[in-house]
């Protein structure tokens, strides 16, 4: 069975948003055309509580874009985004998630971010996705969303090590790009991990 995974198409992720990934709304029409051809469609929310580690507004003196120590891991500081709750972090109104069966919370712990669908980003703690998936008999998950080289790209590489056959939609994707190469290099190190990088009209055959 194959699954069609939307990650994290909510406001602040969107032009106008609190972090507002370049060209987001773009895909949400590509988004929704896309889950008419699956059975099965699953969807994230970043889901932050107002005191997450991530917000470089928890962090006196530092500033979005900063590294820092977030109990043992580095972590890149953002603007405050997603809080749960918020009009920042519900669906774009545009998307259609009546086709949507579950949607995963994730970023939901203080201490830890989760650009992951399936874990934090020390792998401590599962969002659920994983066995929801099995559980359906899932064999292969296709991933479109945002951002390319964060969400996205951790995603697709937990998907591999987990046993799915992964296929990144491309162009209903879109990067942050804190660096201009960063999706680019995000893209080469799905495929050198066994990820399939394809477009929309290389999908007519599901």
């Amino acid at each position: 069975m194959k699954a069609l995974i939307l990650v994290d198409i909510q406001n602040d992720f969107l032009p106008g948003g609190a972090l507002a990934v370049p060209e987001g709304d773009q895909i949400i029409p590509i988004l929704n055309q896309l889950q008419k051809k699956f059975d099965l469609v699953v969807a994230t929310k970043d889901w932050h509580p107002t005191n997450h580690g991530s917000f470089a507004s928890n962090h006196p003196g530092r500033k979005p874009g900063e590294v820092v120590d977030l109990n043992g891991l580095q972590q890149i500081l953002w603007q405050d985004h997603c809080v749960q709750n918020t009009r920042g972090s519900e669906f774009a109104p545009s998307l259609d998630a009546s086709k949507i069966a579950r949607t995963f919370f994730k970023g939901t712990d203080p201490k830890i971010d989760s650009y992951s669908t399936f874990f934090d980003n020390a792998q401590r703690k599962s969002t659920g996705m994983e066995n929801f998936l099995k559980g359906k008999g899932v064999k292969e998950v296709y991933i479109a969303g945002l951002a390319t080289d964060y969400c996205v790209k951790y995603s697709a590489l937990d998907a591999i090590r987990l046993g799915f056959d992964v296929t990144v939609i491309i162009d209903a994707c879109r990067g942050v790009n804190l660096k201009p190469d960063d999706s680019d290099k995000a893209l080469e190190e799905m495929k050198q991990a066994g990820v399939r990088i394809v477009k929309v009209k290389d999908l007519s055959k599901i």
